[in-house]
């Protein structure tokens, strides 16, 4: 991650979607579309995907990664997107039975669906086995029992690779670092429970071991620390003679003026440059989530209040928070602010952009930049927050969560509805 000094001019266009042009009002405009215009339309808090931008990555990660390629749908995943994805030719990695049952839903067939989760429950393992999925990321020696009882039910063998954790520092946030020795992810090779782990599987009638699985984390930015980890891994799968491996996701992105990220096409050639210096026969395969989705949307916002506090600060107050976002408050992610009606003007002013849940911590922007002279009223927005964004929505503060809508040339559709309050009270029992 590089690090330059943070400006008061517009926000760099090199943050928004692809297709992001200013528009005759010095307005925002997303596929041809003025985002206020949006906004008046659809209400506010709002995601707005360039569904031409998730298309283009998709494409770049087929092409940069191979056939085997899956999207991490965690990132986001809705119908509208696992069809996208099915189309534009990549797999889908799923981790639990409502993401699989959304993927399926969408057509993608079961053989390109694989199926992740370091704590499945027999039910997913048999809804895995109903619509057919073409791998089952096996994360624990439970879960190897788990296949052997079911196969002793249906017969059914089920094609698995073993998810193992290379002790691999990835130089990223301790909550979203999984390839250390110390994690409940995957079988650890220091330990020799991923030897062991072999070892079951080949005298295990319900599994047919086709490859090992690796994972280091999220938002990695060092291309360094996906080579280390895939050296110590093919050291132990090499011998093995298995036809796969899959060096998982964890592709970092850009989402502050002050950062930048290796492109997918870059993490490819790596990749590829350290299959080739390592010589390793097998498949290997990779699975973006955040570097196809975050940058493709943005997040609309209206400003309800604005406090000034003379001497220490001003807040302005928007329509949602930790209930669309809440990465800022779990891991402190930094995130840039702009008014989308005034995307040309210098952002001069400062203010803390803080949300409506009731939480001190409900804070998404810490020092956002912005045009002078916001009012009441005024839309703001966060770009590159397509990733983690409404895949990590809460209702807390009984809030509805946003809509979101897919953006193409020149027109708009919904493809998750406005949640609203009586959605909210339909579990509640009385």
């Amino acid at each position: 991650m590089n690090h330059t000094e943070i400006p008061d001019g517009p926000v760099p266009m090199s943050l928004l979607p692809d297709s992001a042009q200013v528009g005759p009002r010095g307005e925002l405009q997303i596929a041809g579309l003025s985002v206020d215009e949006l906004a008046a339309e659809y209400g506010t808090p709002l995601f707005i995907y360039d569904e031409q931008h998730l298309r283009s990555r998709c494409r770049e990660a087929r092409n940069a990664l191979g056939e085997g390629t899956a999207y991490a749908s965690k990132a986001f995943l809705c119908t509208a997107m696992a069809r996208l994805v099915n189309e534009e030719g990549l797999h889908i990695d799923v981790a639990s039975e409502g993401e699989l049952l959304t993927a399926i839903a969408a057509g993608v067939p079961g053989e390109r669906i694989v199926f992740h989760g370091n704590n499945k429950s027999l039910t997913e393992l048999l809804a895995a086995r109903t619509h057919a999925v073409g791998r089952v990321v096996v994360d624990s020696f439970d879960e190897l029992s788990r296949l052997q009882h079911l196969h002793e039910i249906d017969g059914l063998v089920a094609q698995i690779q073993l998810r193992v954790t290379p002790g691999v520092e990835a130089h990223t946030h301790e909550y979203i670092s999984t390839g250390q020795n110390d994690s409940k992810f995957g079988f650890g090779l220091e330990s020799g429970a991923a030897e062991e782990a072999v070892r079951n599987c080949a005298s295990n009638p319900g599994v047919e071991l086709m490859g090992i699985h690796q994972h280091i984390g999220s938002q990695v930015f060092r291309v360094d620390s996906f080579a280390r980890a895939l050296e110590v891994v093919a050291g132990f799968s090499e011998p093995l003679g298995l036809p796969e491996l899959s060096v998982g996701g964890g592709l970092g992105v850009a989402y502050l003026e002050s950062e930048s990220a290796p492109s997918i096409t870059e993490w490819g050639e790596m990749l590829s440059e350290a299959c080739n210096q390592l010589g390793i026969n097998a498949r290997v395969s990779a699975e973006p989530g955040r570097s196809i989705a975050a940058q493709a949307a943005i997040t609309v916002y209206s400003i309800g209040t604005i406090k000034e506090i003379p001497g220490i600060r001003t807040y302005i107050a928007v329509d949602g928070g930790f209930g669309d976002n809440p990465r800022p408050m779990l891991y402190g992610s930094g995130y840039t602010a702009f008014a989308p009606t005034r995307i040309t003007e210098q952002r001069n002013s400062l203010a803390r952009i803080v949300g409506k849940h009731c939480e001190s911590s409900d804070v998404i922007v810490q020092q956002a930049h912005l045009p002078e002279n916001l009012q009441v009223g005024d839309l703001i927005a966060t770009p590159v927050t397509g990733a983690y964004g409404y895949s990590m929505a809460s209702t807390y503060n009984r809030m509805p969560r946003p809509a979101v809508i897919f953006a193409s040339d020149g027109e708009a559709r919904p493809v998750i509805r406005r949640e609203t309050i009586e959605d909210l009270t339909v579990l509640d029992l009385g």
